[in-house]
C-alpha cells in the first residue's frame, strides 16, 4: 500500500452549517415548551377515541365534495365488482351491489342535470361509463 491509499480523508466541517443546525435546534426546543404550556384540549364527543399507533387517527377527512362524493360511489363499485382486494386480500364479487353503486351514480347524473359545472359533468360521465363497460366486462 502507498502512502496515499493509507492517510484518512481531511474532514471539512462549514461553521456556518453549525450555526444554522444550531439556531433550528434552538427552535424546536422553544416549540417544544410553548407546546407543554398551552392547556390540553378537552377531547370532543365529535370525535371518536383512537389510539395514538393508529396511523389515521391525525389525518383529518377530506372535504365533502361533488368530486369526492362520485369517487367514494365509484370506488364501492369497483371494490364489488372485484377490482379491489377486500380485507383478507381477495377480490370479492357482487355484481349486484356494483349495479347498485352504478345506479345510483346514474340517479345523481339525472337530479343533478343543469347544475354541475362542466368539469363535474364531464367526470360523472367519464366514470359511469368506464364503470358500465367494466361492469359488462366482469359480467361475463
Amino acid at each position: 500500500m502507498s502512502g496515499e491509499e493509507t492517510r484518512k480523508p481531511k474532514i471539512i466541517i462549514d461553521d456556518d452549517w453549525k450555526s444554522r443546525a444550531q439556531a433550528e435546534k434552538e427552535q424546536l426546543q422553544q416549540q417544544a415548551e410553548a407546546k407543554q404550556k398551552q392547556p390540553p384540549k378537552a377531547p370532543t364527543q365529535d370525535k371518536p377515541s383512537s389510539s395514538p399507533s393508529d396511523p389515521q387517527a391525525s389525518v383529518p377527512p377530506p372535504p365533502a365534495s361533488f368530486s369526492f362524493l362520485v369517487s367514494s360511489l365509484a370506488t364501492q363499485a369497483l371494490a364489488t365488482m372485484g377490482q379491489i382486494p377486500g380485507e383478507d386480500g381477495k377480490p370479492v364479487l357482487q355484481l349486484d351491489y356494483a349495479k347498485h353503486f352504478i345506479d345510483t351514480l346514474d340517479v345523481l347524473e339525472a337530479k343533478t342535470k343543469g347544475n354541475l359545472t362542466p368539469e363535474e359533468s364531464a367526470m360523472l360521465t367519464n366514470v359511469l361509463h368506464e364503470l358500465r363497460l367494466l361492469f359488462v366486462t366482469v359480467g361475463k
